[in-house]
C-alpha cells in the first residue's frame, strides 16, 4: 500500500502563485508515476498533469501549460505542483495520485489509471 498526503493549499489572488506538495510513504520504491488531478464543485475530477519517477517525464493539460510545473524529490518521495499565475477557474480540490505500473504516459490523463489517491488540498483563487 501507499498512503498520500497533500498539502500547500490556501486562498490566494487571481496572479499568484501557491506550491502543492504530495508526499508518499509504503510502498513507494513500486510506484512508476504521480499525478495530480483538480475537483472543483459539481464539476468531474480532471487532469492537470503526471511526472515519472525515473526519468521526471511530464505531461499536462493544456490548460496549465505555461503556468504549472510538476517537479519531483526521489529522496524525500515528494512530488510537487507550482502554479502560478492562478485564475479563478483554477479553484479546486487538488488531488495527488500513484500508478503502480509503467504505461504510455499520456494514457495516465484517466483517474481509472491510478492506484492511490490522496485525500485533497483546497485551492481557492479569488477574483
Amino acid at each position: 500500500q501507499v498512503q498520500l498526503v497533500e498539502s500547500g493549499g490556501g486562498l490566494v489572488q487571481a496572479g499568484g502563485s501557491l506550491r502543492l506538495s504530495c508526499t508518499a510513504s509504503g510502498r513507494t520504491f513500486s510506484t512508476y508515476a504521480m499525478g495530480w488531478f483538480r475537483q472543483a464543485p459539481g464539476k468531474e475530477r480532471e487532469f492537470v498533469g503526471v511526472i515519472t519517477w525515473g526519468d521526471g517525464t511530464t505531461y499536462y493539460q493544456d490548460s496549465v501549460k505555461g503556468r504549472f510545473t510538476m517537479s519531483r524529490d526521489n529522496a524525500k518521495n515528494a512530488v510537487y505542483l507550482q502554479m502560478n499565475s492562478l485564475k479563478p477557474e483554477d479553484t479546486a480540490v487538488y488531488y495527488c495520485a500513484a500508478r503502480d505500473t509503467s504505461t504510455i504516459i499520456f494514457l495516465l490523463k484517466g483517474a481509472g489509471k491510478y492506484d492511490y489517491w490522496g485525500q485533497g488540498t483546497q485551492v481557492t483563487v479569488s477574483s
